[in-house]
């Protein structure tokens, strides 16, 4: 559907508090998602609107909210970061969600090799990304970044994935092969 489709609908849509209830169902993998300002001071936050948006070439997004305290940063910013947490990270995830707190001071993230970028070295997976368009989308904005580096920890150690579902974290047992 594209935005045009939105605009001429006659009816109504639902509303913010029932969209919200609807989508708490929806299990969403835990990302902490990373950039240098300007100045080189890192942000991040949580987020569980990050999705794989095309295979060739490799492309994701990332879904953040216009009132984040990181949103100035991650749309000027040329690269980020995505990092996917684990049930270890559940610390991590709560830092970096909460407001008015060195999201940083722990320590655990260090410089993407060969860049400056933060990012989790024991994360699932780590994605740098640069970043390729930033699209308006109602109240957040839309990061789409094409994928340049890909990593991930020991497969031994990964434990099971950090889940967001009914507004809280939750982890589900890994397949094994």
């Amino acid at each position: 559907m594209t935005a045009q489709a939105v605009t001429s609908y006659a009816g109504p849509l639902l509303d913010g508090p029932a969209f919200r209830e609807a989508m708490s169902q929806l299990a969403a993998p835990i990302t902490i998602v990373t950039v240098r300002d300007e100045t080189g001071r890192p942000w991040g936050f949580t987020a569980s609107s990050v999705s794989s948006a095309s295979l060739e070439p490799p492309l994701l997004t990332v879904g953040i909210s216009r009132t984040s305290s990181c949103h100035e940063a991650l749309i000027a910013a040329p690269e980020f970061v995505v990092n996917v947490l684990g049930s270890r990270h559940r610390e991590v995830a709560t830092r970096f969600a909460t407001h008015g707190v060195d999201r940083f001071a722990a320590g655990d993230f260090r410089p993407w090799p060969g860049s400056e970028l933060p990012c989790l070295p024991d994360a699932h997976a780590r994605y740098r990304c640069v970043t390729t368009d930033v699209i308006p989308v109602g109240d957040h904005d839309l990061l789409v970044g094409a994928v340049v580096e890909a990593g991930s920890g020991d497969p031994a150690d990964l434990g099971d994935p950090l889940l967001w579902y009914q507004r809280g974290f939750h982890t589900c047992t890994a397949a094994q092969s």
